[in-house]
């Protein structure tokens, strides 16, 4: 009676055997493939750029123009930048939001689902006011302090709209279906 091999008892014995050879060298096809796409459009897409303090990073994306030209014109631009008024500024907060921002806009413009003119939200916002009361919080507390509940606590932006990018004259039109405000 011909000895029989028996079935593999571990992965390993499974890898070296002809087929699971030919998954390994899938695998390692797989993974290059799309590290490689995802380093070409990193590249293509100016992706260091964004790792730098520099404002003209956020206008490597043409919807941001209007941002980037009327922040040129603004009341902060002697003396903040970009990241300072919308990111952390802790180094590890600040990263994971640039990622997180990196990755959304990517989705957002690959598949042309945003807002025109584009509109801060969720984090972001979150991160604005932060940076807002880092800097001026000693002119704001008395105001700030009435406040009975979280909710009832003005935005700062919502009378200091024009602080970081100027008036709102450029910056595209009022977005469809809603209201106009002045």
């Amino acid at each position: 009676m011909p000895a029989t091999t028996p079935p593999p008892t571990s992965l390993r014995a499974a890898l070296v055997r002809p087929a699971g050879r030919g998954l390994i060298a899938a695998s390692i096809a797989a993974v290059g493939v799309a590290a490689g796409l995802g380093g070409f459009v990193f590249q293509y897409a100016g992706g260091t750029s964004y790792l730098s303090p520099d404002p003209r990073a956020c206008a490597n994306c043409h919807i941001m123009q209007p941002q980037y030209d009327s922040w040129q014109k603004a009341s902060h631009h002697t003396t903040a930048r970009c990241a300072e008024c919308h990111l952390p500024h802790a180094f590890v907060p600040k990263y994971l939001a640039k990622a997180e921002n990196g990755w959304n806009h990517s989705v957002a413009f690959t598949l042309q689902n945003f807002d025109e003119p584009i509109v801060i939200k969720g984090r972001n916002i979150r991160s604005l006011e932060d940076n807002c009361l880092r800097c001026h919080g000693y002119l704001t507390h008395p105001q700030r302090s009435v406040a009975r509940r979280p909710d009832d606590v003005i935005p700062c932006v919502h009378c200091h709209a024009s602080v970081g990018h100027g008036e709102k004259a450029g910056l595209g039109g009022p977005r469809p279906n809603r209201p106009v405000t002045p």
